[in-house]
């Protein structure tokens, strides 16, 4: 499935003659852990499902994962650089965790290594929104 997901992705591209968009995989959601990944019949723990699922997505042809900010480090020691990873379960210290289970500030998943960075509910929910994400801009742009 995702090295037909892949090929579809390059061919689609080259038809439209555009520049090919980056294609992901979903590891372990965020709000997950090795509970849940039990009673969904998943072996864990979750740093190893993590990499084990990586691993995969790479293999196929993808260009990188989805994961929680705690496997940052784990996979670019175990796959590398080049390998894109968008980190959901992003957290400024001011907000809420709600149901998410690993997470990590802005700050500390950029120093981690993370490509992009998923923050929803925190600027979402919060009563200023646009105070909420000038303080995350804020916040990393000290890194």
């Amino acid at each position: 499935m995702m090295a037909a997901a892949a090929e579809a992705c390059r061919e689609a591209a080259e038809d439209h003659e555009i520049e090919r968009p980056l294609l992901l995989a979903v590891t372990v959601l965020t709000s997950m852990d090795e509970t849940d990944l039990g009673a969904a019949g998943q072996i864990g723990p979750v740093p190893a499902q993590v990499v084990r699922l990586a691993k995969l997505a790479r293999e196929q042809g993808l260009d990188g994962v989805v994961c929680s900010p705690q496997e940052i480090g784990l996979l670019r020691e175990e796959i590398g650089s080049d390998f894109t990873l968008l980190t959901p379960g992003i957290r400024p210290a001011w907000a809420a965790t709600d149901d998410q289970k690993r997470i990590m500030t802005p700050s500390e998943a950029v120093e981690c290594g993370a490509d992009y960075l998923v923050i929803g509910r925190p600027i979402t929910g919060a009563p200023n929104p646009g105070e909420a994400a000038r303080k995350i801009a804020e916040e990393l742009a000290d890194i």
